[in-house]
């Protein structure tokens, strides 16, 4: 569907309880843009974008997200501090009370669809206040065409209402804002956040239910992208580690940036229509695919503009480190059409260790591999957080824990079973720092991670020398092209070696104290890819 030319069918949205609103339905994307900027909402910026606020949230609510606790997921969900139980009728309750806030009020309606393999395709009807988020959701999901609108039936259904504001006491929720999953009505319901992201992890945390359970498809929190030769190839990260930058490589073509299914057909395929990547401290030089697909369609947020001339300052984080960009997948010219690969040739586990402790690059037996997947681990640096001092170990299991209903384990078995059967290289990629930890060391440079992966990519790391890491027993190679040899060995770059040995057994425990949870669901394979007592 062209992004320039709205959509004429009339649609009613009374079965979902809302009465009398004022429906804009399947606005172009121009439109919508436009719309925000009339509403006083956002402002375009000097290259073409919409940059809008979205208020007091700037990032997800993880404690605020709930599934509904009833028959579907009773015995399913890994029940916790992740997925926090939320009563049947308290959801049905508060759904009510929302679909009645947005009767009689203007609202925005997107039919669209997650998952670029048909077989798998969801249908979402998206239903939001602000035209900016129906846009957001317009570049994130996939986009139908005209014709298949006709007969649209949604599979699910996503409501976004920042406005409105929980009552805890009487709701259920622990504050104002929530983010509530419900697989029996399938329902995403959002409310007391304007945070976009919020909207594409409650539909990813639904597929994250929906494929291991129902389809025995794994879905993945990773960027992906394939070669001229077919090769596919799989970067797993939590945010802030590369996932978005080292995807966009411009000698191979992207599949997506962040949410992926690898199926028992041997193919990957994006879930998405678009990307969302981080903008802070964002360059033309280091990131030339993102800076230049902020252009008319994408949307920033959160982001400080220079009144005068309409330039953004990616270096001002005065209102969030955690400024943001989303646009339409094709904004980025080298994409793989069909947005599906297959099977891939490698992986790599990226994490941004500020303790300087982790190699460059190392190689992974399939126990590590399993390891390091369940653990999930990066480190935030000093500053980006309140409290913070000095770097602190961030373990997400399977590197997106928060949007992951089912045991860790359970997608780690599947991972595994599927590297093996493919025979798939696994690598751990540090695009942390080196030399010391944040503070004393300095971040790896951009180039020699490019490098690194591009040697493993091309097969030249397969004859090297390679030693074992004291602590971790990963294998570092010794020599890699492009890159620096000294840089390889994280030992060597430090000044003082002896307290490289000993952060590096500290780290190592830091590892192994957050694995004690797995450990009865983890078998002996697993537990040998573990860091040396």
């Amino acid at each position: 569907m062209n992004n320039n030319t709205p959509f004429t069918k009339s649609i009613s949205l009374i079965d979902m309880g809302i009465e009398n609103a004022k429906i804009h339905y399947q606005l172009s994307a121009n439109e919508l843009h436009e719309k925000t900027i009339t509403l006083g909402q956002g402002v375009e910026v000097s290259t073409g974008a919409l940059a809008v606020n979205t208020g007091e949230y700037t990032g997800r609510s993880p404690q605020d997200r709930y599934i509904v606790r009833d028959a579907i997921t009773e015995d399913k969900v890994w029940w916790g501090k992740v997925n926090i139980p939320f009563e049947p009728a308290a959801f049905d309750s508060l759904y009510k009370k929302v679909t009645t806030y947005l009767s009689n009020k203007e609202v925005y309606v997107r039919d669209s669809y997650v998952c670029a393999d048909l077989n798998y395709r969801l249908n979402i009807r998206v239903v939001t206040e602000t035209p900016w988020a129906n846009l957001f959701c317009y570049n994130m999901f996939l986009r139908p065409e005209e014709k298949e609108l006709e007969n649209f039936t949604a599979d699910w259904t996503l409501l976004c209402v920042p406005s409105f504001m929980a009552d805890p006491a009487v709701d259920g929720t622990r504050q104002s804002n929530f983010a509530i999953i419900d697989f029996t009505r399938k329902i995403a319901l959002i409310g007391g956040t304007g945070y976009t992201g919020e909207m594409k992890k409650g539909i990813f945390s639904a597929l994250n239910f929906i494929l291991p359970v129902d389809k025995n498809t794994l879905p993945m929190h990773c960027s992906a992208n394939v070669g001229k030769n077919g090769d596919t190839a799989i970067f797993f990260g939590l945010s802030g580690t590369g996932k978005t930058t080292l995807s966009a490589d411009p000698a191979r073509k992207l599949i997506g940036d962040d949410e992926h299914g690898w199926t028992n057909e041997n193919t990957v395929f994006n879930f998405e229509g678009g990307c969302y990547a981080k903008v802070i401290n964002l360059s033309e030089e280091n990131e030339p695919d993102i800076f230049r697909a902020i252009k008319k369609g994408a949307i920033l947020e959160n982001v400080i503009i220079n009144k005068e001339t309409n330039e953004v300052d990616f270096d001002d984080v005065s209102i969030t480190q955690n400024t943001r960009v989303s646009y339409p997948i094709d904004h980025i010219d080298n994409i793989q059409p069909s947005s599906i690969g297959n099977n891939p040739k490698n992986i790599f586990f990226l994490t941004a260790d500020s303790f300087g402790i982790l190699p460059p690059i190392s190689k992974l037996t399939p126990g590590q591999a399993a390891y390091h997947f369940i653990s999930g681990y990066t480190a935030k640096v000093a500053g980006t957080e309140a409290g913070i001092t000095e770097p602190q170990p961030n373990f997400s299991a399977c590197f997106g824990a928060p949007f992951m209903p089912l045991h860790p384990t359970k997608y780690a078995e599947m991972l595994s079973k599927k590297m093996k059967d493919a025979n798939v290289k696994v690598w751990l990629i540090n695009t942390g720092w080196t030399g010391g930890a944040y503070g004393i060391g300095s971040r790896m440079k951009l180039k020699y991670t490019r490098a690194m992966i591009t040697a493993a990519l091309n097969g030249e790391l397969d004859k090297v020398e390679y030693k074992n890491h004291k602590v971790f027993g990963i294998a570092i190679p010794q020599s890699c092209p492009n890159a620096p040899s000294e840089i390889l060995n994280p030992r060597n770059t430090w000044e003082d070696q002896d307290l490289y040995d000993i952060k590096s057994e500290e780290l190592g425990q830091k590892f192994r104290a957050n694995f004690a949870k797995f450990e009865e669901f983890a078998n002996d394979e697993i537990m040998a890819g573990a860091p040396l007592a």
